[in-house]
């Protein structure tokens, strides 16, 4: 149940958020330069880009945590996967794999190139 939930969030959240985030991208790149440099201090360098990582890093582990509840709801669909105990396995591993993901696609991003 609450992995269903988590799906139906994080699509929510990938929808608003990332369609809100790259509005505003688009408008601080169309109003010049005095614009954009704001929008970059405040997801860039300001105290170190922690605000851009916090919301790259929510972003990041919506996608992985929607791709893997979706995959999840599929095989479900197939009529498989209706069994208690191979439910709350198949709800563990879409978190497991999605902060999994998540974490490895950071590391990579980060430095691990």
């Amino acid at each position: 149940m609450m992995v269903s939930i988590i799906h139906r969030i994080t699509g929510d959240g990938m929808a608003l958020v990332g369609t809100l985030l790259l509005v505003w991208w688009l408008a601080a790149l169309a109003s010049g330069p005095a614009s954009y440099e704001t929008f970059q201090w405040l997801f860039g360098t300001w105290i170190h880009g922690v605000l851009g990582y916090i919301i790259g890093v929510g972003l990041t582990f919506s996608l992985f945590q929607h791709i893997a509840s979706g995959i999840r709801h599929l095989v479900m669909d197939t009529g498989a996967g209706y069994e208690l105990k191979t439910n709350r396995t198949m709800a563990w591993m879409t978190l497991v794999g999605s902060s999994t993901a998540t974490i490895l696609f950071w590391a990579y991003l980060l430095g691990g190139k």
